[in-house]
Order: C-alpha cells, then sequence, then structure tokens
C-alpha cells in the first residue's frame, strides 16, 4: 500500500501522537508498503529531515488553526497515487482540507482523533467550545461522516467521542496504538542523563514525562509531593523529575513557584539518550492527567519496564490495571495523593514483580508491530478501501 499521512506540525514538541506515526513509518517500509507525510509546516521547518520517508512541507500555514492554500490543490493533484490517506488530529485544516480534497473521491481517507472529541475539552474550555458549536456541523462533523473510518485507540476514547456533540456519525473502528522497544545503550543512556542533571546522581525519583500542561495535572502532582514530603518520613529521600516543554512561560514560572524548595528538578524537553537515560535511572512513571487519549509516555515506561502511577483519566488505565504494572486513581488531589502512598507502601518484591509485568504488557498489548497489524487490518477491511 502507499501511505499518505496527513498532520499538522511535524514538531517533536507536540507529543506522543507524532512519535507513533514515525514508528509505525519505520515498520510499514520494512514491510514494504510505501508512506509519506504532508504538514501545514513551513517548508524551512527542520522536522521533516527528521521524518522516516519522504515528508512535504505545504505551509506556513495560517493562525493556529494552519489554513494553507496549497494543501487542497497538492492533494487533488495526488490523490490518485495513495491507497489510503490517513488524518492525524481535528480542530485543523489538516482534517477539513483533506475532506474537501477527498470526498466523492475513490480515495478513501481515514481519521485518528487522538482524543480531541473527548467532553473534557468541552467542559474546561467554555469559550473553545462555543466556537467549535459554530464549526462542527460544517465540517469536522463532515470530516468524521465521510472518512472511511474513524480510528480510536482505545475503546473508552470511542465511548468519549459520542458525547461531545450531539450531531455525530461516523464508521468507528477501535484499533491497537502503541511504540517501539528502544534500541538504547541503557548504560550510555544513564550516563549520558547523569551527566546532564548531576544533582540527580544517586538520587530515587518518580518521572513525569510530557508536556507541563494543566490538562496534565502538573499542578495536583506538585502538590500532592508537597504534602507527602512533609507528612512520610518515608517520602522525604524521593525526588520528583519533570520533564517537558511548555509552551506557556508563565505557567512554567507558576509550576516552579509552587515546587518551591521541594526536590523537584524541571529538566525541559528529554529526548534521545537523555530520555531514556531518564526513564533507566527512574523508579516509576507517574502521569495524573486530567485528559489523556493514549499516552505514548505511558507505553514507553512499559517498555522500559517501569511501574506507571496514573490517573482514570487515561484511556488506557483499565489495561494497565488489569495487568497489575501499575495503579490508577482520580484525576485530583486526593487521588494523585493516593497514587504516592500506594506506591511508597509497596514492598520492594512488589515494584520489582510491577516491573516484570510492564514488560509483559507493552510486549502483549503496545508493542508496534502489533499495532501495525491492527492498522493494516482497519485499513484494508473498510468497505471504501475495498
Amino acid at each position: 500500500m502507499k501511505i499518505l499521512n496527513c498532520i499538522h506540525s511535524l514538531n517533536p514538541s507536540i507529543g506522543g501522537p507524532l512519535e507513533s506515526v514515525k514508528q509505525s513509518s519505520l515498520v510499514l517500509t520494512r514491510r514494504g508498503h510505501s508512506v509519506e507525510v504532508v504538514s501545514l509546516d513551513e517548508p524551512t521547518a527542520p522536522w521533516a529531515d527528521e521524518f522516516p520517508g519522504t515528508a512535504y512541507a505545504l505551509g506556513p500555514g495560517r493562525s493556529s488553526y494552519g489554513y494553507a492554500p496549497r494543501f487542497v490543490p497538492w492533494l487533488k493533484e495526488r490523490r490518485a497515487g495513495y491507497d489510503a490517506v490517513v488524518v492525524h488530529g481535528i480542530w485543523q485544516y489538516n482534517s477539513f482540507g483533506v475532506w474537501r480534497a477527498l470526498r466523492k473521491t475513490a480515495t478513501p481517507y481515514f481519521v485518528f482523533p487522538h482524543g480531541m472529541l473527548d467532553p473534557w475539552f468541552n467542559r474546561t474550555y467554555r469559550l473553545k467550545h462555543l466556537k467549535k458549536l459554530l464549526y462542527w456541523p460544517w465540517a469536522e462533523y463532515r470530516v468524521l461522516r465521510d472518512a472511511a473510518a474513524v480510528l480510536f485507540t482505545a475503546e473508552q476514547e470511542r465511548l468519549l467521542a459520542r458525547e461531545s456533540f450531539r450531531l455525530y456519525r461516523c464508521h468507528e473502528v477501535v484499533v491497537n496504538f502503541g511504540t517501539a522497544a528502544p534500541e538504547v545503550d541503557w548504560q550510555s543512556a544513564r550516563k549520558d542523563f547523569d551527566n546532564a542533571f548531576p544533582p540527580l546522581r544517586g538520587k530515587t525519583f518518580l518521572l513525569f514525562l510530557g508536556r507541563l500542561h494543566e490538562k496534565k495535572g502538573c499542578e495536583e502532582l506538585i502538590r500532592a509531593f508537597a504534602s507527602w514530603q512533609n507528612a512520610c518520613p518515608e517520602a522525604s529521600a524521593l525526588h520528583l523529575v519533570m520533564a517537558g516543554p511548555s509552551a506557556d512561560e508563565s505557567y512554567l514560572a507558576h509550576l516552579k513557584q509552587l515546587a518551591g524548595t521541594l526536590p523537584i528538578t524541571f529538566t525541559g524537553m528529554l529526548s534521545g539518550n537523555l530520555k531514556w537515560g531518564a526513564f533507566a535511572a527512574s523508579e516509576a512513571f507517574i502521569l495524573p492527567s486530567h485528559q489523556e487519549n493514549f499516552g505514548i509516555a505511558v507505553v514507553e515506561a512499559l517498555a522500559c519496564g517501569k511501574p506507571v502511577l496514573i490517573s482514570n483519566q487515561v484511556n488506557i488505565w483499565r489495561e494497565i490495571v488489569e495487568d497489575g504494572c501499575g495503579y490508577a486513581e482520580a484525576d485530583n488531589l486526593g487521588g494523585t495523593q493516593r497514587l504516592l502512598e500506594r506506591w511508597l507502601e509497596a514492598a520492594p518484591a512488589q515494584r520489582a514483580q510491577m516491573s516484570e509485568r510492564a514488560r509483559r504488557c507493552f510486549a502483549q498489548r503496545f508493542e508496534i508491530n502489533q499495532a501495525v497489524d491492527s492498522f493494516l487490518h482497519a485499513l484494508q477491511d473498510s468497505p471504501r478501501a475495498a
């Protein structure tokens, strides 16, 4: 098959979905498929060189929406050359532009909403929701309605999507999602991380890795960590690493003010050896998110054999609990405190068992080859793709 991925941007800071697109593209290429990607980035953006395949940048897109006049004509001209077009994300021009270019044609397109239909956004950002209500009937509703399939990465995501808008119709398919196990020299990665952050060398810490954003539960995590530092003698030796970028400098300053003199280290965005070194050096991964469609970082932690402490708003929390490789609690201060409490109370043997179960959970549920198998099955079994 020849597959075109359409994504708003290839900027690595957008997080998990892009990483999965890269990893799945590598596997698809090894299996003999042809994979390309088109984004609304500026042609001079450096990120296209990092994609494992042919990449086209048709921007710069105008405003945060990313309207790019070249996109639709470009896709109309080339659409017959693709067996499937896959849209990643909605609410930006890469989704509506695909609909404009491919509706009523023989080229099927598929949509990964990547959690962007979660009703949490409607409740939290009410002004944006009002704008979306105006935009939905003539744009994204049609994008989903006319897609060969809308691909959800968890059953929970599929069910939540139905709650966002009354006008909703699409062909729903739940597919496996995941990433590749890291191929890394762990000793070298750990050394690089220790050299980059000397104060953390030899320290026991929990790792938060992701965008520093209010939806990730960052404030609840810091407050819960502070309360346990004060209340539990065992917690005094525990450190917290907050690894990730922040697009809002004022929010980052707010988090640092909350952290005060606590043993909390803000590393900024980590990638490559530094990221894997952080996983290797950590005791466990923690993410008390208010909304998380899938959580690639959660799955990466499992691949590294790290237990995961997550909220029950991470859509794969049931799989984590069922496999016994982590804990899930409510996405509030009390729930986050409970995550820390349960981890601190776990005996060393129990933690070691959770680590082994984490690797097994990853291999059985989230390893990239299984995700690619499921993805190809969805593409090939779609009525419009047949």
